[in-house]
C-alpha cells in the first residue's frame, strides 16, 4: 500500500504519518489473508484487539486522506 501512497506522492503532498501508516499495514497483509500466512495456527490466535483496532484506526485516516484527494 505505502507504495501506492508514494505513487500518489508526485501528484499531491502525502504526508509522512501516511507513509508510516501504510508500511505498517502491509506487514500486515499476508498473515491475515492467508490461511497459511503463519507459520503455524490462524492469524487470530497471533493478532490482539489493540493491534487489530490500531490496524483499522490508521486504515480509516488513509481513506479519509483519499477521500479528501477524490472530493477536490
Amino acid at each position: 500500500m505505502h507504495f501506492l501512497l508514494e505513487a500518489l506522492a508526485d501528484e499531491t503532498g502525502i504526508p509522512e504519518r501516511l507513509i508510516e501508516n501504510a508500511k505498517i499495514l502491509d506487514k500486515h497483509y499476508i498473515p491475515t489473508q492467508y490461511p497459511n500466512g503463519l507459520e503455524r495456527g490462524a492469524p487470530t490466535e497471533f493478532y490482539t484487539r489493540t493491534e487489530a483496532e490500531d490496524a483499522i484506526r490508521r486504515a480509516e485516516e488513509i481513506v479519509r486522506f483519499c477521500g479528501d484527494i477524490l472530493a477536490r
